[in-house]
């Protein structure tokens, strides 16, 4: 028998060995409310340790051979575990105290190790959760069973039963409580800060009451946008949304084109495919967004899309667009900023205010990690 008449069920997913693109994985933890002047080194510290947790988690991935999809997931998750950021575990409480969480996922393809993942499914967005420990896990189960879950948006407790049957984790509403985000949602209002709706658990997770949140009032959220090495790209966001907001709003979270976004194309004109194949360039082009900031603004510019629809039709590099679109929402009044990544290992990271949790980190297994807008990575 000759040797190629036998291979793997599975190689035809696999890149050829010349084929394989170096993987990159990108994240924030909010960006807009953070206050220079009143951090100190011990909290830098912890923030920076939170977000290179998530970048090795991510990474761990990459590095084995796995999808862009499952290394964004496992970052996000390790940010929704940390009281630190405003998804999950630290999420905000709304105007009558209580946390609505949402998430969304996007690829710029379907999964690999998925084959029968329709290429127009493209990504999912769910919003008003408050019993999912994961809401990015929730994103990922209900991107995989396009069959019970055909649609492109979810929200609620039908989502959060519908995760339950897949295996998604739900807990007791109390897992949100943090007495640093309930103080700010009290004082906020005007409200008095005690008593408390549920004891405080000092020990339990030690940022929950040791230090005071750098960020105040937040309205951002936390996100990764993942390059796997058969060059797809995925991107997950998560958030608790705005402090105080009106019970039922929507943010640009679960907002397909605007908090979020991931797509791939062929370069087009008979010119530009030629010299892209001269200086060593693919002829496909993806790309993937994930905002953090004032989503209202990123709703009404669709930020995340529109970053894309520069590259494809403005022919503008990653950081021009994303750039510009972070610009525009500075213009309308907006705070906030992105992470980008395309297919080529390029990054963007711009922010329009005081600073991001930012990080990053590629083949070499070294997370680089910032916060404020004149850091530098390191």
């Amino acid at each position: 028998m000759a040797s190629n008449e036998k291979t793997p069920l599975l190689s035809r997913h696999k890149p050829k060995a010349q084929q394989k693109q170096k993987f990159t994985l990108v994240i924030h933890g909010g960006a807009g409310t953070m206050d220079k002047s009143r951090s100190t080194p011990e909290l830098r510290a912890q923030y920076k340790a939170a977000l290179s947790c998530a970048l090795l988690a991510g990474h761990a991935v990459l590095s084995a051979g796995g999808e862009a999809m499952d290394a964004a997931v496992a970052a996000v998750s390790c940010m929704e575990d940390c009281p630190l950021f405003n998804s999950g575990r630290g999420a905000v409480f709304n105007v009558a105290g209580k946390n609505e969480l949402e998430t969304s996922l996007m690829l710029s393809c379907p999964p690999a190790s998925h084959p029968s993942i329709p290429p127009t499914r493209r990504g999912v967005g769910i919003t008003l959760l408050t019993h999912t420990r994961n809401p990015s896990k929730l994103a990922r189960a209900l991107y995989l069973e396009p069959t019970i879950a055909p649609h492109t948006m979810f929200s609620g407790a039908a989502a959060e039963t519908l995760g339950a049957s897949l295996g998604v984790e739900l807990v007791d509403e109390s897992y949100f409580f943090t007495e640093q985000r309930w103080r700010e949602h009290r004082r906020g209002l005007g409200l008095p800060e005690e008593p408390l709706p549920y004891p405080s658990k000092p020990g339990q997770d030690g940022e929950d009451n040791a230090q005071v949140p750098l960020d105040q009032l937040p309205t951002g959220t936390v996100g990764a946008v993942a390059l796997d090495e058969r060059g797809c790209i995925a991107a997950v966001t998560s958030t608790g949304g705005r402090t105080n907001k009106l019970v039922g709003r929507v943010g640009d979270t679960p907002s397909m084109g605007s908090g979020f976004w991931a797509e791939e194309w062929k370069v087009k004109g008979v010119v530009r495919r030629v010299w892209r194949k001269m200086t060593g360039k693919s002829t496909k082009v993806a790309m993937g967004v994930s905002g953090t900031g004032d989503g209202d603004y990123f709703i009404r510019l669709a930020t995340g899309s529109t970053i894309g629809r520069r590259m494809k039709y403005l022919h503008e590099s990653l950081s021009t667009a994303a750039t510009a679109c972070v610009e525009e929402l500075r213009r309308d009044g907006g705070i906030g900023g992105a992470i980008a990544l395309d297919n080529a290992g390029n990054v963007a990271m711009p922010m329009n205010c005081s600073g991001m949790y930012r990080g990053v980190v590629y083949e070499d297994g070294v997370p680089k990690t910032a916060i404020f807008d004149d850091d530098e990575l390191d």
